[in-house]
């Protein structure tokens, strides 16, 4: 058995996961304004929650660059205090077992090629749509880090006057209309037609996200995560609408998309960080 941690600036979520199966899970607000040491020590408490001896190694998914070889993560997103934490040596001292620390995108694409929706592929782009846009890739069934675990930071290109991250996430509902998406989702679930015009806009950029992913890596499928993907029934008709403007017709239409179906898929990936 191993463990798999979701770390993040809201939440940390630990599972002891089995064969990809979560067994045992537990889950806290993060102390984001807190010092690093006093994050620290709340992580590791939470660990000595789940650990027991048969555990065999530990794997976390953080939002950060991540010097992979060494476990160091810098300036982690909403955690101010995460400057430069030497998080594998720090967490091997207190645990004597093995430890993998990656990019949490990284570890929500490997949780769902090993058994969620991408299980079936070999070339797969896990996209996680939320507060930010950001991604992991699977090539020939392996990760793609990249040099500092940032291959897949596509919600960084530029786009229109901003970049995708900004059209493509909540700050496009905040900023381009005054709304949050989750305002914006329960307004379209009463048909209120200026939401659902707002979604038919999102869609198009959403569309537009996909075809630059086709561009740079030519995945057998696309996997949509993140909160606002559970509004893809509103998203996806212009969405797809703007995919078939691709050149290459043949490769929309084999390539797969599908929205992430398992809850806390990034644990079952963060476990699966040491094989």
């Amino acid at each position: 058995m191993k463990i798999g941690i979701d770390f993040g600036g809201t939440n940390i979520r630990i599972g002891v996961v089995d064969k990809g199966i979560i067994v045992k899970k537990i889950a806290e607000s993060c102390k984001a304004d807190k010092s690093e040491k006093e994050i620290l020590d709340h992580l590791i408490s939470m660990i000595h929650q789940v650990i027991n001896s048969d555990i065999t190694s530990i794997g976390i998914g953080v939002p950060s660059v991540v010097d992979v070889k060494r476990g160091i993560v810098y300036n982690v997103n909403n955690i101010p205090s995460w400057k430069e934490v030497h998080l594998k040596e720090i967490l091997e001292k207190e645990f004597k077992i093995p430890v993998s620390v990656n990019n949490d995108c990284n570890c929500f694409a490997l949780g769902e090629h090993s058994c969620g929706e991408g299980a079936n592929f070999d070339d797969i782009v896990c996209v996680a749509l939320g507060t930010g846009v950001g991604s992991g890739i699977i090539f020939n069934n392996k990760l793609c880090n990249g040099a500092n675990t940032g291959a897949g930071e596509i919600g960084e290109l530029s786009y229109l006057q901003h970049n995708y991250e900004y059209y493509c996430s909540s700050h496009f509902f905040i900023k381009e209309h005054n709304i949050t998406g989750r305002e914006a989702y329960d307004r379209a679930c009463q048909k209120d037609a200026d939401a659902l015009k707002v979604w038919d806009e999102f869609g198009v950029h959403v569309g537009n996200l996909l075809k630059t992913i086709l561009f740079a890596y030519d995945p057998q499928a696309i996997i949509l995560g993140g909160s606002i993907s559970k509004s893809f029934e509103f998203f996806s008709p212009k969405m797809y609408e703007t995919l078939h403007t691709f050149p290459y017709p043949e490769t929309v239409t084999k390539l797969k998309i599908a929205c992430s179906k398992k809850e806390d898929i990034a644990i079952v990936g963060a476990a699966d960080l040491i094989i």
